[in-house]
């Protein structure tokens, strides 16, 4: 069974007025005392990150996630923050960057973007034999990765507007130089060439920013996926993080059994990716079997299907059916946010409820 984990980003907001709060050195400072170190100042200093352990099944995956938010929530009330699930503040922030050498780095050379990056996101991490495995993972996975974002949708406003997006947060991401997807790279010898060679252009400052929807990791031996936003809900974070771990194990079967890559220009994927930011689970997708518009329903069909021996070989084939349920219909955390808005017209209401569920 392949070992998988997830970091997840979360906002400190002030538990009042919902406005996030440049409180990460103080929450970080008593949850360090209350973990085993895995939590994580970010670029800004109204965010935090939180890691599991690498698990190995579900259940395990989803105790750690939800005993991580607990002690992140503990640790933010104690120094008067809450944290909340979101993608973007609803609210106007300016946001402050974490003191760092690095990211002091990073703001002088991309000025707005990176003071605009006040953005969370959930990552997966799974596990690969080998950076050669790991590479036939990344070129093969390609078509899956935009369903990931819509159904991890969680990021609607943007600076007190609704953006009209279901992740706005992925329109912010977009504008860092190597954010989206790639092209096949077909070795890991052409994949480490790319890095270097993006590294030796002097746009980036390091292998840390190589922020392609899906990666080698640079800290662990395993694939990161990046495409979700943060996800309101726990068990949509076990959900995503179960897709993803049956996506790597597909992909590697099918790289054993000498199956090729299948071809799909790097144009079209972002344009899949751009619809699922754009519209969730609420409309259409792009179908990347045909790469035509398709219901989101049947797009999702089509995902778990690619993947059902991979579930069924690990006995999760009914879990993951029953959280994709419960996702359709509770719906993905934008029409969450937005429900909470048409209800009172305050967006300080919606980070409220973003609060409570976070944690639920």
């Amino acid at each position: 069974m392949r070992t998988f984990g997830v970091e997840e980003e979360f906002l400190l907001v002030d538990g009042r007025d919902g406005r996030p709060r440049a409180s990460a050195s103080a929450v970080l400072g008593v949850a360090g005392e209350r973990s085993d170190g895995r939590v994580a100042a970010e670029l800004q200093l109204e965010q935090v990150e939180v890691e599991t352990d690498p698990c190995k099944t579900l259940d395990e995956l989803s105790a750690q996630i939800r005993a991580a938010r607990r002690r992140m929530a503990a640790s933010a009330h104690a120094m008067g923050v809450e944290i909340a699930a979101l993608g973007t503040s609803p609210l106007h922030v300016d946001a402050s960057l974490t003191p760092s050498h690095r990211y002091e780095r990073m703001a002088e050379r991309f000025g707005l973007t990176i003071h605009e990056q006040l953005t969370c996101g959930c990552h997966v991490h799974v596990a690969v034999d080998s950076d050669e495995e790991g590479v036939a993972v990344l070129d093969r996975i390609r078509p899956w990765l935009a369903p990931l974002l819509a159904m991890s949708a969680n990021s609607p406003f943007w600076q007190g507007r609704d953006s009209k997006y279901a992740s706005f947060r992925s329109q912010v991401w977009a504008r860092q130089p190597s954010a989206g997807p790639t092209e096949p790279f077909g070795s890991a010898r052409a994949y480490q060439e790319t890095v270097r060679a993006m590294i030796d252009s002097d746009v980036l400052l390091d292998p840390g920013m190589i922020y392609f929807d899906a990666r080698l990791s640079d800290r662990y031996p395993t694939v990161e996926v990046r495409v979700p936003d943060v996800c309101l809900h726990a068990d949509d974070a076990v959900l995503v993080a179960a897709v993803c771990r049956a996506l790597v194990e597909t992909a590697v079967r099918e790289w054993r059994a000498g199956r090729p890559v299948w071809q799909i220009r790097t144009e079209l994927l972002r344009l899949a990716m751009w619809r699922a930011g754009r519209s969730g689970l609420e409309t259409e997708l792009i179908d990347p079997r045909g790469f035509r518009p398709a219901p989101a329903g049947a797009v999702l069909d089509a995902l778990l299907a690619h993947v059902r021996p991979a579930l069924e070989d690990a006995g999760e084939q009914a879990v993951v059916g029953d959280l994709r349920a419960e996702l359709v219909r509770r719906g993905t955390g934008s029409g969450i946010q937005r429900a909470a808005y048409a209800r009172t017209g305050r967006l300080e209401d919606v980070v409220a409820d973003v609060v409570r569920r976070t944690v639920a």
